[in-house]
């Protein structure tokens, strides 16, 4: 058996809900101060969200609905995202996202009993920085990675690697924690065993892979329900359960409790 030595997270979805009411806010003021009449909804931010990466997801965006754009987008896409990174900085530090259920509980835990902790993120440096300032310490973290550090982005597994290399551990010493297809695909091909905690974007997506599917990592007054797995006299996800999710090949016996 393997000890778990690290909880690997990602960033937007998974640490806090910062799709729908940060980036896509963000998104959209950048495009009104560029002069441009693009607004993205909630709904069609959902579907963008299908492609990884802020630049991706605008470009990708050009290609789909604004395919008579004039301008250099080798110019315009990097300015645009530049802007949005600012406006979702000033989002971050009003306070208005905050971390979801359990997540600081269970990374201080962690933290305090020696398990070592990085972020594998698609989204810009500076916007997971500026959360884990927010509301975290950064200097928990052995590995940040994040951005354009890596050549592909998720569903490819080069971040995750990237975090497993520097880090000097093996796939089966370390636990993931995701929101999303994507995300799932790009750990699963790390051979990393995953923790999906689903929000209104990624509730339908298919967790088949995943190790353990919840709607959140839940409080001790606060239980968590079970999507999909198999745990054992637990009603919220701690560094127990962490360990036991590796040593037992992902299962650790049945009890849906909710």
């Amino acid at each position: 058996m393997s000890p778990l030595k690290a909880l690997i997270f990602d960033v937007d979805g998974t640490l806090a809900e910062t799709e729908r009411d940060g980036h896509r806010i963000a998104f959209n003021r950048a495009f009104l101060e560029a002069g441009l009449d693009w607004n993205w909804s909630e709904n069609l931010y959902g579907k963008l969200l299908e492609i990884a990466g802020g630049k991706e997801r605008i470009y990708h965006y050009i290609q789909q609905y604004n395919p008579n754009v004039k301008e250099d987008l080798e110019n315009l896409i990097p300015q645009l995202h530049q802007a949005k990174t600012e406006h979702y900085l000033q989002l971050l530090s009003s306070g208005e996202i905050e971390l979801r259920l359990g997540v600081k509980r269970l990374i201080k835990e962690a933290y305090h009993q020696g398990i070592k902790l990085a972020i594998a993120t698609t989204s810009a440096l500076p916007n997971a920085l500026a959360l884990l300032e927010k509301h975290l310490n950064p200097d928990w973290f052995e590995v940040i990675a994040a951005g354009d550090i890596v050549p592909n982005k998720k569903p490819s597994p080069d971040i995750y690697q990237y975090v497993l290399q520097q880090m000097n551990l093996q796939a089966s010493d370390c636990l993931v924690f995701e929101d999303s297809y994507q995300g799932l695909q790009a750990a699963h091909q790390a051979k990393l065993k995953t923790i999906i905690t689903l929000n209104n974007y990624t509730k339908y997506h298919d967790f088949s892979l995943a190790t353990l599917v919840l709607e959140h990592l839940g409080e001790p007054d606060k239980p968590f329900t079970i999507i999909q797995g198999n745990v054992t006299n637990k009603t919220y996800f701690d560094v127990e359960l962490a360990h036991s999710l590796v040593n037992n090949n992902g299962s650790t016996g049945l009890t849906m409790l909710n």
